[in-house]
């Protein structure tokens, strides 16, 4: 079993740290504070479970999730009907290789999917269908995670994450140079019996630094419009985490 089809069954038990609606308070605030008008269409590319798509739908954004994994977009459509939330389009595909039905006013990608990019060579494929799939000036939101995060929260470290019947034993694994970090993960799931049912896969991210991104952008062309250290719009600091990045689609 591979790892996403490994994550697909607790992914969501155990990302209950995650607050999706100020995350997605974020992304309208950059549409008001970028855009004329808040746009009507929205790609979630990389969606996973569907957490952001579901929100923005909320929202009253007609939105399409797309993820590589049919496992994590089973669930994904689950949750649409069990939460009530009708008229999202979900598309299996590659964040490296989609096809849309048409352009875009917006593209999200949450959760560190640059990062499971493994070479600048997928990124700027990817960046490049963006582009070719956002309006003009569009805007693309994204985030990855930070140089300080591989080397000092990643690093060769060990976790134990147990959320409502769910253990993941995350074994992380950091390349000597610091780039790459594999994620060894055991998932335990509580089954109806009472028995825990085992998954295991293997995770990989790649780090990339503030330039690398701000290159690619540009070869993308890009207008980056912002790097932020938080959801608030605050600058990053030394041992910031997370970069929430806004960069709108010259035409």
């Amino acid at each position: 079993m591979g790892a996403y089809d490994a994550l697909s069954v607790v992914y969501d038990r155990l990302n209950t740290d995650i607050d999706y609606k100020k995350w997605a308070d974020f992304i309208e605030e950059c549409y008001r504070r970028y855009l004329p008008e808040k746009p009507q269409l929205v790609l979630d590319l990389g969606c996973g479970t569907g957490s952001m798509t579901l929100e923005l739908a909320r929202r009253g954004y007609d939105m399409t999730g797309l993820d590589i994994s049919p496992e994590m977009l089973s669930r994904a459509y689950t949750r649409s009907a069990e939460e009530g939330v009708s008229g999202v389009l979900f598309l299996e595909g590659d964040m490296c290789d989609f096809e849309l039905y048409g352009t875009v006013g917006s593209v999200v990608c949450c959760l560190d999917g640059i990062n499971h990019l493994m070479d600048e060579a997928d990124v700027m494929d990817c960046f490049d269908l963006v582009h070719n799939y956002l309006d003009p000036d569009g805007l693309f939101i994204f985030d990855v995670n930070t140089p300080y995060k591989f080397k000092n929260i990643y690093a060769d470290n060990d976790y134990v994450l147990e959320e409502d019947g769910a253990v993941c034993v995350w074994q992380n694994r950091l390349s000597e140079d610091g780039r790459q970090c594999d994620f060894h993960l055991t998932v335990f799931d509580r089954c109806s019996d009472g028995r825990y049912a085992r998954h295991d896969g293997v995770q990989s991210e790649m780090c990339y630094d503030e330039q690398t991104i701000r290159e690619m952008l540009d070869e993308a062309d890009f207008e980056l419009l912002g790097i932020f250290g938080d959801t608030d719009f605050g600058k990053p600091k030394a041992d910031t985490e997370r970069w929430y990045i806004v960069a709108t689609a010259k035409k």
